[in-house]
């Protein structure tokens, strides 16, 4: 990353923590964040909400009117449609530790390789979502509150669970 995005970096981790976008203290806490995230991040839509103390990789691509929740972690390599709403504390992993082999332990194996995730356009997903690395979910999905999703979801499927399976489309 160059000096200047890694400087705009530095300044979005301590503005992270201001107060809630819909908070009664009214610091222009949302404008000052993606000012932030808009001078470090690959894409930035226009209309973008990220909530307070969300973590978020400089790889992000984010489309318009799309928000991340409170306190979510957003994985390296994750891009986000257009219209997209994220409750709290979701999760999107893009990588994994590797755990192929036996004959050491796990901690030692290092980690496996980078795999983005893709978040169509009109998504919805729940508070305390975990998407798993290499996952795509289709356009106009609702992924229900506190479901982990391990694998692909349609467009247009309401998913929910742990591993999450389509519950029925919406369509």
């Amino acid at each position: 990353m160059e000096l200047k995005k890694k400087f705009f970096y530095v300044l979005y981790l301590m503005a992270k923590a201001l107060p809630d976008n819909d908070s009664r203290l009214r610091c222009f806490q949302k404008q000052i964040r993606v000012f932030f995230v808009k001078r470090f991040c690959k894409s930035v839509g226009t209309n973008v909400n990220i909530q307070k103390n969300a973590t978020i990789s400089p790889t992000l691509v984010i489309g318009n009117n799309s928000g991340i929740g409170a306190n979510s972690i957003i994985g390296r390599g994750t891009t986000i449609g257009d219209n997209v709403m994220m409750g709290p504390e979701c999760y999107i992993y893009t990588r994994n530790h590797a755990f192929s082999r036996t004959d050491i332990p796990m901690r030692e194996q290092g980690m496996q390789d980078f795999k983005p995730v893709t978040i169509g356009n009109d998504v919805w997903i729940g508070a305390r979502v975990t998407i798993l690395p290499g996952v795509k979910i289709g356009n106009g999905c609702i992924i229900g509150a506190g479901s982990v999703v391990t694998k692909n979801l349609p467009d247009y499927a309401i998913g929910g669970g742990n591993p999450a399976r389509v519950l029925k489309y919406r369509k």
